[in-house]
């Protein structure tokens, strides 16, 4: 398995870097049983209304989507992050002959393009696979560099994951702690639990910070290390109550998210976590790469982002910008803001001899959208044509 590939990333992370390399190394005699430990029995209650939305499968901004990507009838379109197939059924409905290669590192998002596939014979060709095999994948369906007419890549955790307890995505279902996009695609791969039962205190604090942009870090951390000591850590709402327990209850709700609704202190660490088990940015970085060799002259590609350090990354990467050092843009420390902003004004005349922005400014959702899909509230649209 590749993990955190990045050299600059691990230099950032040294303390999870050399953790996570003495883990790995005992994986196979030591990992932490999902079933393990207390909380082991399936429950529905919830921990708390952490928000009121229903759970559907509803794509994010559909409209700019298919606006900016302004595909015509009979081109190839590349979803590289089919989900629930929202945007794709979009493009089918829409769109007239076109085809859809629908790729997602989720096996149970490939069987649903799998069966769409069968409702539109020819259209859809479904790719089971990671951000990083895109090039390969194309290379077996005989698909040539520089041929795809339009790329959408809908970054982050989709409904469907959040929606389903056993995948172990949400800190307001009970489940095992999981948080494997590829479910059990990949056998040697560590889950959340492996990781927060294996890893230093250090190591912990260090992802949380990185990974979640989380203030209280260090205090998260050491309430993990110090429960585990009692029983291994292996449910979601079991790790949700141990982040809570280190806070004075008036603060577990304290945090609001952007309609103003409380939101759970123990958020920014299931975040934290899902973006290291799954290696999610240096897997963003190579799919931008990817969408980038796949294009053609003039072609379109649309990228949606949930926080702060993808949106910074899809921003970096369309600016032309060398991405060989990660951290400068995604895990320096507030005392580095000075540094980083006297290297965007260096760059700030640079074009990127690969992407025009069909935008200037971010585009987010419009407030009826939030209203009606309230899980796309913090979604962010990036668009560009390729040069």
């Amino acid at each position: 398995m590749v993990f955190h590939a990045n050299p600059v990333i691990r230099k950032t992370n040294l303390a999870a870097w050399r953790a996570w390399r003495t883990f790995t190394s005992g994986l196979h005699s030591s990992a932490v049983g999902l079933s393990s430990g207390p909380g082991a029995t399936d429950r529905s209650e919830e921990l708390s209304a952490v928000s009121s939305e229903k759970p559907p499968h509803a794509p994010v901004m559909v409209k700019e989507v298919l606006h900016y990507l302004d595909i015509q009838p009979a081109q190839v379109v590349l979803d590289m992050t089919f989900g629930g197939g929202g945007h794709t059924k979009a493009i089918l409905n829409t769109i007239p002959e076109a085809t859809v290669l629908a790729l997602d590192r989720d096996p149970t998002a490939v069987s649903l393009a799998q069966q769409l596939a069968k409702e539109h014979s020819g259209r859809v060709k479904p790719l089971l696979g990671r951000f990083s095999e895109l090039e390969a994948l194309l290379s077996n369906m005989n698909i040539k560099p520089g041929s795809i007419d339009a790329v959408l890549l809908d970054a982050g955790c989709s409904s469907m994951q959040l929606d389903q307890a056993e995948r172990g995505f949400s800190l307001s279902k009970d489940g095992p702690l999981d948080m494997r996009m590829d479910g059990d695609g990949y056998p040697d791969m560590p889950c959340a639990a492996d990781v927060v039962n294996t890893l230093d205190q250090q190591a912990l604090a260090s992802i949380l910070f990185a990974y979640g942009e989380e203030r209280h870090s260090r205090k998260i951390a050491s309430a993990i290390v110090e429960a585990r000591r009692v029983n291994p850590i292996t449910r979601t709402q079991q790790l949700a109550s141990v982040v809570a327990g280190a806070f004075p209850a008036a603060v577990i709700y304290a945090r609001k998210d952007r309609l103003h609704r409380p939101a759970h202190v123990a958020t920014k660490t299931f975040q934290a976590l899902r973006i290291f088990v799954n290696d999610e940015l240096n897997e963003l970085h190579a799919g931008l790469r990817a969408a980038q060799d796949a294009l053609k002259a003039g072609g379109r590609l649309c990228v949606i982002t949930f926080h702060s350090l993808e949106d910074r990354l899809v921003k970096r990467f369309l600016q032309g910008d060398d991405l060989s050092n990660l951290d400068q843009y995604h895990f320096g420390p507030k005392k580095q803001e000075g540094r980083k902003k006297k290297l965007e004004g260096e760059k700030r005349d640079a074009k990127s001899v690969h992407w025009l922005p069909l935008r200037r400014k971010v585009i987010t959702p419009e407030k009826d959208d939030v209203r009606e899909n309230p899980r796309g509230r913090s979604s962010k649209l990036r668009a560009a044509q390729r040069l």
